[in-house]
């Protein structure tokens, strides 16, 4: 009697920005597949649990439908993976803890979507998701009334697809800041390009304008790195997990 050998899982994890890919693609020992040469870098590779392609989204909900649009094209697929930060919105959370949300809602229609279970790790919470930076004290206080853990700027996009298409989706977002966190506000978010990476020419002016600001970018790039990587940790962990 032939016993067929056990079918591994093909996982597509997706990180907004390269800062959070790229400690995954280390962690994960991926390597960058030299036959895409278009459309942004991928990242091929196995680890304990699963196959895995690694792709960044860009920030942003209308980036994130593109690029996970673009993962399944890329090859067959049967669990998505969203990898990297949000803001927090729970006052219990802290620096570096790890949100794996039960639901996520898109705020541009208020649509919602629920998550599916990986490994051992509970999910808990909702995130709310836009491409605004909602960071205002009156917003800060009507998502927590409203029961939102966090923010992010792609699951719930992501999300949508995953329904559409009938494949199942985890998040795995690392808390990096909390949106009524003094400093945290658009001229912050416009010192990034799109991939996360430093807008130098925008640094420079922000320091020359607002230099007694310097130390809190130092802090939140710090907060940001403990973040990712508890979020990478968490969700190889899970891929683990039988």
């Amino acid at each position: 009697m032939v016993v067929a050998a056990p079918t591994r899982r093909q996982v597509a994890v997706l990180a907004p920005m390269k800062p959070e890919l790229q400690p995954f693609v280390k962690a994960a020992g991926l390597e960058r597949d030299p036959a895409v040469t278009s459309g942004g870098p991928v990242y091929r590779g196995s680890v304990p649990g699963a196959d895995v392609v690694a792709l960044m989204t860009g920030i942003g909900m209308d980036a994130a439908t593109r690029a996970v649009t673009r993962a399944f094209e890329l090859g067959s697929c049967d669990h998505v993976l969203v990898v990297g930060i949000a803001g927090g919105i729970d006052p219990r959370l802290r620096i570096g803890d790890v949100v794996v949300p039960e639901v996520v809602v898109d705020g541009r229609d208020g649509a919602e979507y629920r998550s599916h279970p990986l490994g051992r790790r509970e999910q808990s919470g909702r995130i709310v998701c836009s491409d605004d930076l909602l960071s205002g004290h009156d917003e800060q206080v009507s998502l927590a009334d409203q029961g939102v853990t966090a923010v992010d700027m792609e699951t719930a996009a992501v999300a949508a697809v995953c329904h559409a298409r009938g494949v199942p989706w985890t998040a795995f977002r690392g808390i990096s800041d909390h949106g009524a966190d003094d400093g945290i506000d658009d001229s912050v978010l416009a010192l990034s390009r799109p991939d996360g990476t430093a807008n130098m020419g925008a640094v420079a002016r922000y320091v020359l304008t607002k230099p007694w600001r310097v130390p809190n970018l130092a802090r939140l790039g710090r907060d940001m790195q403990r973040a990712v990587d508890a979020a990478v940790r968490a969700s190889l962990g899970a891929l683990a997990d039988p």
